[in-house]
């Protein structure tokens, strides 16, 4: 039989987490050489790379994001247990394994997994961000509960899963008040030469805007593209140009990146999903998200 090097895991786990070797030796008050040394030893005992060097910097291969989810669930029970020891109180037994499409706002999620904590038995809570082809073969494994998306399973992939729609919604236009105030009177037609602010090409938001606006005859100047939908929002925050969002999140998204709604249009439409392996779902934590996603989150 095998065993596991716990130590080992324990200083991969860490580096994941601190998100480099430097971080990762401060937080364990080893040298760096030794914390290095002992993350090639995992690595040679596991047979395989658990990083990859992108420039200075070391990026999780798949087999690390794999390792780096058991590990987290192996310390979590492990912290659990010692609470429960001492006399410390403890999540209840009921889990929840989400994994979160990457394109997907923070806030929506947060909005889509509020529900979660509201139950009446406790549920631990664990999410997982990532792209879509990942966090699906993660489902077909059963490492993951649920899947929330943007967008459906596709057809032709050799995954058995099925799509719930959650609900869907209109999206808003914003911006900081010195762009948004302008281009408030004559919106959606001034944003003709706007400085905007877009997800990137691949991305189905993307497409659906691109469309809109050929259709509208409108042609912003875009002055970014981004993957990561904070970091485009905290553009937006610095005043580099208009964004949009679904407009579920206006509220919250005005009030915490200091913006202002230049419009909204009901045209184009942003859907969100739980995919599961299940076709009815029987998750209560599941159940609860889909309930109060439908009758109280999506109601435009």
């Amino acid at each position: 039989m095998e065993w596991l090097n716990y130590h080992h895991l324990f200083y991969f786990w860490t580096i994941m987490r601190e998100g480099s070797i430097t971080a990762a030796s401060s937080k364990l008050s080893l040298a760096q050489s030794t914390v290095s040394a002992q993350l090639s030893k995992f690595e040679e005992s596991l047979g395989a790379k658990l990083f990859t060097r992108v420039g200075r910097n070391l990026e999780p291969t798949d087999m690390g994001h794999l390792v780096f989810r058991y590990a987290d669930e192996i310390f979590s029970l492990g912290r659990e247990m010692m609470d429960s020891l001492r006399g410390r109180p403890v999540a209840g037994s009921l889990s929840l394994k989400v994994g979160i499409v990457d394109v997907i706002p923070k806030l929506v999620a947060r909005k889509l997994l509020e529900p979660v904590g509201k139950l009446p038995e406790q549920v631990r809570l664990i999410c997982h961000e990532g792209k879509d082809e990942n966090l699906l073969a993660e489902l077909a494994l059963h490492n993951l509960d649920v899947v929330l998306s943007d967008t459906p399973l596709r057809s032709g992939l050799s995954i058995k899963a099925y799509n719930h729609l959650l609900g869907e919604c209109g999206v808003s236009f914003l911006g900081v008040e010195k762009l948004a105030r302008p281009l408030q009177r004559d919106f959606p037609h001034s944003l003709d030469g706007a400085p905007m602010l877009l997800p990137m090409a691949m991305s189905s938001l993307r497409g659906i805007l691109d469309r809109w606006f050929e259709r509208i005859g409108v042609q912003p100047v875009i002055i970014g593209e981004f993957e990561d939908t904070a970091l485009l929002k905290v553009f937006g925050q610095a005043g580099e140009g208009i964004f949009v969002v679904p407009s579920v999140i206006e509220k919250e998204v005005e009030q915490q990146y200091q913006v202002q709604v230049v419009g909204r249009t009901r045209e184009i439409r942003e859907k969100f999903y739980a995919i599961s392996v299940e076709r009815i779902i029987r998750h209560p934590a599941v159940s609860a998200i889909s309930e109060a996603a439908q009758k109280k989150l999506f109601f435009d």
